[in-house]
């Protein structure tokens, strides 16, 4: 596919690492909708405390699970962003496979999806083939 990763590309990537988690993990994340853009909106960047654009390559936006009600129902789905463009530059710069590394940043997001740990997420992406 070369170094020129389209939208489509990556949100298909993202959706492989999806289906690819345990059954006990996939079953939470089917309304989950996965999003690319190339960079993060100056509003998602300071949701993280950051300033520059090139420095958040994923993002999680939604109420996770352990905070969610069967009460809520009007509310958007949960959405993980991935940001093309720092994507990329990390790819090239860490020299890493762009899936390794969309792989790496998916599994993080669902991370904040359930409510886990750095240790938790860790773990769910050894669970799902690898970490980088």
């Amino acid at each position: 596919m070369g170094e020129s990763f389209s939208a489509a590309a990556l949100a298909a990537i993202a959706a492989r690492v999806a289906a690819g988690l345990p059954a006990q993990f996939r079953q939470h994340c089917a309304d989950v909708v996965f999003a690319v853009e190339d960079f993060a909106t100056q509003e998602q960047l300071s949701s993280v405390g950051l300033v520059d654009r090139w420095e958040l390559s994923g993002l999680y936006e939604g109420l996770p699970l352990p905070d969610q009600s069967i009460w809520d129902h009007a509310r958007m789905p949960p959405r993980v962003w991935l940001f093309r463009m720092p994507l990329l530059a990390e790819m090239r710069s860490r020299r890493l496979a762009i899936e390794d590394l969309v792989r790496h940043v998916v599994i993080h997001e669902l991370g904040h999806h359930f409510g886990f740990s750095d240790d938790d997420m860790h773990a769910l992406e050894q669970a799902a083939g690898g970490a980088t």
